[in-house]
C-alpha cells in the first residue's frame, strides 16, 4: 500500500447523517438534549460507503471526519454530543477505521484540516466548501465522486 497523503473528508450533519430531518432537531439542541444525535438516519447507503471508503484506504487514502459541535452547547453538553457522535459513526461505519475524528466547535474552519491541496471535503455548507483549500464537494453526489477517485 503506498501512502498518498490525501484525506478524504466527511462532515457528518447534513452529509452523511440527516441531523436536520429529525423532527424538532433545534428544539432539541437548544434545550441541550442529544436525541437528534443519536437518532439521525443515513443519508446514503452506508454499507456501500463504507465498502468504498475501505477500498480506498486500502489504495493509501486517509479517511477523516470534520463534524461541528452544536452552536451555544455548553462545554458537559459538547462533551455529550461528542460522544453521541462517535458512538453514531461507529453503529453505522462499523467497518471503517478513521485515521482521524475531529468535532469541534461551531464555526471552526474546517481548511484548518487540509493539509493538502489534493484533500477531498464532502460537506453540506457551501462556506466550508468554498473556504476549503482541496477539493471540495456538495453531498449530491458522495458516492459517484468516490467511485471516480
Amino acid at each position: 500500500m503506498k501512502n498518498l497523503n490525501i484525506t478524504i473528508n466527511f462532515d457528518m450533519d447534513g452529509t452523511i447523517a440527516d441531523l436536520y430531518g429529525v423532527e424538532n432537531w433545534l428544539d432539541y439542541l437548544i434545550a441541550e438534549d442529544t436525541t437528534p444525535y443519536a437518532v439521525a438516519t443515513p443519508l446514503l447507503r452506508l454499507s456501500a460507503l463504507a465498502r468504498r471508503l475501505n477500498t480506498l484506504q486500502r489504495n493509501g487514502y486517509n479517511l477523516a471526519v470534520i463534524s461541528w459541535l452544536s452552536k451555544s452547547g455548553s462545554p458537559e453538553y459538547n462533551e455529550r454530543v461528542t460522544a453521541v457522535k462517535m458512538a453514531w459513526l461507529a453503529k453505522h461505519l462499523p467497518s471503517v477505521h478513521w485515521d482521524r475524528i475531529t468535532i469541534v466547535p461551531y464555526g471552526t474552519p474546517k481548511e484548518n484540516f487540509c493539509f493538502s491541496p489534493a484533500d477531498i471535503l464532502f460537506d453540506d455548507e457551501e462556506r466550508n466548501r468554498n473556504n476549503w483549500t482541496g477539493r471540495a464537494y456538495d453531498v449530491q453526489n458522495i458516492m459517484e465522486i468516490l467511485r471516480e477517485i
